[in-house]
């Protein structure tokens, strides 16, 4: 089994959560008060990177994908924690995918 399709779960929670994050931060940007956001935007910025950088170390068959898993969790972990503070839309999805790739990583 190639590293790709042994963490093929993970690697899609990833790419998800990256993408809803990037779409977080976007979205913050465009509130009534971008101010108020910006350790959201900030948090948001730092686990899409961290979610791509897992993503392609773990399709790479990396040996740090266990370590990798763990920091990104815990910075998934984080923005969720963020993101649930916010009552808007794109908050809340992005907590939600940021909560299930969090999961996935931990199983690593």
């Amino acid at each position: 089994m190639t590293a790709y399709h042994q963490y093929k779960l993970c690697i899609d929670a990833l790419l998800n959560c990256a993408a809803l994050c990037n779409h977080c931060a976007s979205s913050c940007l465009k509130e009534e008060d971008p101010k108020m956001m910006a350790h959201c935007v900030q948090l948001s910025m730092e686990c899409a990177a961290i979610c791509y950088a897992t993503a392609q170390l773990m399709s790479l068959g990396s040996d740090a994908v266990k370590e990798l898993a763990k920091l990104c969790a815990t910075m998934c972990d984080a923005c969720a924690e963020e993101c649930n503070k916010h009552k808007n839309e794109h908050c809340l999805e992005c907590a939600a995918a940021c909560t299930k790739c969090a999961d996935e990583c931990e199983i690593m």
